[in-house]
């Protein structure tokens, strides 16, 4: 309904093109009035979505922090491994690590309000139950940092549904709002200007006939008076 009020609403009438008759008249009012139905829809729906914005948006905080806190204590884990095993061997163990390992994701969107929400489907396959490396010249804190990604990837993946979800209802609102904004300030008054102009040219236009059949009127009572 969105798309249809605004499609309806989106181009700016010029006086110019318009004729000023009573047929013109009545349809610069109906377009009008279904103007302001559209602005009224529209802030409804901008409400809708800046409570949707609200209810999320400290959700949205505390998982970010959580998150960040995770990802701080996963570098902190990580230097220390570069710092006992060196960086060219955790690498070297990371890559051999990949075979063992067989992510899965899936990107799907839930329509909730006219937005689009995205939820994401993971699930880490482990092929093999032993690890990929021998305990021997590995840091200690590998096994660690193993498990801190395991549970970070998890909560990356939430994290970016939170962020996916926030970005979409920002981008909705700012097109919505651009859209009100323009029913508002271009659309709406450009049409008030219109009727108010074609008004007072057919009021003028009725005022001069009202005067010229007056003096048809009297010249024709004169004339009857001669005979």
């Amino acid at each position: 309904m969105t798309d249809i009020i605004w499609k309806g609403c989106e181009r700016k009438i010029s006086f110019r093109e318009i004729r000023p008759t009573k047929t013109n008249l009545i349809n610069l009012q109906k377009k009008l009035s279904f103007a302001l139905r559209g602005e009224d829809f529209l802030e409804y729906k901008r409400e809708q979505l800046i409570s949707q914005m609200r209810k999320h948006w400290d959700d949205y905080i505390s998982h970010r922090k959580r998150f960040l806190e995770d990802f701080r204590k996963v570098l902190i884990k990580l230097n220390q491994n570069y710092k006992e095993m060196g960086k060219r061997a955790f690498i070297l163990i990371s890559n051999v690590s990949k075979i063992q390992y067989e992510p899965k994701i899936t990107v799907r969107h839930i329509k909730e309000y006219g937005n689009f929400i995205p939820k994401i489907d993971y699930e880490l396959i482990k092929k093999e139950k032993m690890p990929a490396y021998s305990f021997e010249n590995t840091s200690h804190y590998l096994d660690e940092l193993i498990v801190m990604l395991q549970d970070f990837f998890e909560n990356l993946i939430f994290m970016a549904e939170k962020e996916g979800l926030m970005l979409n209802y920002s981008q909705n609102f700012k097109k919505i709002n651009r859209r009100i904004n323009a029913l508002r300030n271009v659309i709406i008054p450009g049409q008030k200007l219109e009727i108010k102009k074609i008004k007072e040219i057919l009021e003028e236009t009725d005022r001069e006939n009202y005067v010229r059949l007056k003096k048809t009127k009297d010249l024709i009572a004169k004339k009857q008076s001669f005979i």
